[in-house]
């Protein structure tokens, strides 16, 4: 990975028009995707980058159809029972965000093991963001500080950008640097808002049973091409590892 690449995050897109494609039920899509991801996180982990987050599952997918979410919780659960040994041993320290009170009982508990069993390894940091919402992220920060102001406990002058981000479920997390987004859909769909201000954008038309570690590359590479200014001119002499 660059040296100037240090955060990337994913929204995984398109398992369920890949599998109408080709004339699968929706869950065969996902199937396909968990493998991906497996593969997506493995490249990193090997090229050393030290964040990866991935959008599994939003606030909004819990609109889809029972059958559909029923298969996803299972999905994951399975994941974690699986890979939390191989996470532990290729020293990947996994954590999660989002509203995790809404989980199934059991997943909640993979969750936690996932996390208590990885949590002093110091390689790649591998977020998931379940039952996330950016907005309501935002707004539980907002309640958060609100309380702490009311009680006396800080004072308006205190709140600013960096104390607003301590309160966000990514809170000691680097800012994305990189977003990708498979599929061909051109927003972040309440991903990462605030975080997002000035991550670069990469959006492929790749579904994501479809994406490979090359595309993954590719998209590092585009990365370390632009140039990022933060409002500023500057010239970015730093070299891409890819």
């Amino acid at each position: 990975m660059s040296k100037k690449l240090h955060h990337v995050a994913i929204i995984m897109d398109g398992n369920g028009r890949w599998a109408q494609l080709r004339d699968k039920p929706r869950t065969f899509g996902h199937i396909k995707g968990a493998r991906v991801a497996k593969k997506i996180i493995t490249y990193a982990s090997d090229n050393s980058l030290k964040n990866l987050t991935l959008y599994a599952f939003s606030t909004e997918n819990w609109l889809r159809p029972h059958e559909e979410v029923s298969f996803l919780m299972t999905l994951l659960g399975r994941y974690l029972k699986k890979e939390t040994e191989n996470l532990h041993k290729k020293n990947i320290r996994f954590s999660v965000i989002g509203e995790l009170h809404k989980l199934p009982v059991n997943l909640q508990l993979a969750v936690q093991n996932t996390v208590d069993l990885t949590s002093k390894n110091t390689g790649l940091h591998l977020t998931f963001a379940l039952s996330y919402s950016s907005r309501q992220e935002v707004v539980l920060a907002v309640q958060t500080i609100a309380e702490k102001l009311k009680s006396g406990e800080i004072q308006k002058f205190q709140i600013n950008e960096d104390y607003v981000s301590q309160h966000l479920m990514t809170a000691g997390t680097p800012d994305p640097d990189l977003i990708i987004r498979t599929s061909g859909e051109s927003r972040l769909s309440n991903f990462m808002m605030w975080q997002s201000s000035y991550s670069e954008l990469y959006f492929t038309p790749v579904l994501w049973p479809d994406y490979t570690t090359n595309d993954f590359a590719q998209a590092c590479r585009i990365y370390n091409q632009r140039e990022r200014r933060f409002g500023k001119v500057f010239q970015q002499n730093e070299k891409s590892f890819i």
